[in-house]
């Protein structure tokens, strides 16, 4: 697979896609099943320039990054733009038959979803975290797709807009919403991650990687628990209370602490130690996340 494929615009996206062009020119659902001409996308790196929301009702699979996946029907999978995705030569893209809303990020450009829509991590899940959905679910799912239709078929007037956005700002919500569901039925599943995830930090700042390496990147846990950084944060956040990050916080403090208690090492050392390149970044953190500087805590202790 060598070839690259990038579609910029909606209006490109219905071309290649076979359908005619779009009532609007930064928002579009398609009808997954009416998909015409697409053999020659197969097997390519496709890449866009606009979020991407699919619920799929059956037909074929979709690799993402390196992994190739056919999710279930009534699954819904999320991509933010410049992401790459491909369909196999191999599948039978004719039977593929779902939903998918396509948006320009500048449709929310001058709205608050525009700032708001980094707090959806589910827009950088892996495929093979998809959402999956009741049949309860996927009727409202789909509720939205048909308003939004209908909103942009209409003639567009002074509230086209605003009612475009508000409509894809409540499918986001209702997928959150419904990803929180998925992370409370998946408890046995959760429950194991978390165990893996503990031991794994544990491991980390018991042994000699935390001088040698510095402090581990949120990345580091998610490549060793095979999942993308913001589901595992997601996961954490739900079980735990602490996403990704605050977790690593927490463990730099409590080892911290029981350095400043046990050792003369001066705060500068201690910080090196910790993995930290500059000593006012961990003196910062330490006062952020107990209300009082290093040198305090040890005199107070």
């Amino acid at each position: 697979m060598n070839d690259f494929f990038k579609i910029t615009s909606i209006s490109e996206l219905h071309r290649h896609l076979g359908y005619s062009k779009p009532e609007h020119p930064l928002i579009s659902v398609l009808d997954l099943s009416k998909v015409e001409n697409t053999d020659y996308l197969a097997d390519k790196k496709i890449v866009t320039s606009y979020y991407s929301v699919y619920l799929k009702t059956g037909g074929s699979s979709i690799k993402y990054g390196r992994k190739h996946y056919d999710f279930e029907e009534g699954s819904v999978i999320t991509m933010a733009p410049e992401q790459v995705f491909s369909f196999s030569s191999d599948e039978d893209l004719d039977n593929l038959s779902g939903w998918v809303l396509y948006f320009h990020p500048d449709l929310i450009r001058k709205y608050p979803l525009a700032k708001r829509i980094e707090q959806f991590g589910f827009f950088s899940y892996e495929i093979n975290e998809a959402l999956h959905l009741s049949d309860k679910e996927r009727t409202t799912i789909t509720s939205i797709f048909q308003k939004i239709t209908e909103e942009y078929e209409l003639n567009i007037d002074e509230f086209s807009h605003d009612v475009l956005v508000t409509n894809v700002e409540l499918l986001l919500n209702y997928i959150l919403r419904y990803y929180k569901r998925q992370f409370i039925t998946r408890t046995t599943v959760n429950s194991d991650l978390l165990s893996d995830f503990e031991i794994l930090i544990k491991e980390y700042f018991q042994s000699e990687q935390l001088e040698v390496n510095g402090l581990p990147k949120v990345s580091w846990f998610a490549d060793k628990l095979n999942l993308s950084s913001s589901y595992l944060s997601d996961m954490l956040k739900k079980e735990t209370g602490k996403n990704l990050q605050e977790q690593i916080h927490y463990y730099v403090i409590e080892k911290s602490k029981n350095i400043l208690l046990n050792s003369t090492l001066t705060v500068s050392e201690i910080s090196y130690q910790l993995g930290f390149e500059y000593p006012q970044y961990f003196s910062r953190l330490f006062k952020n996340k107990t209300g009082m500087s290093p040198n305090q805590y040890r005199i107070l202790n």
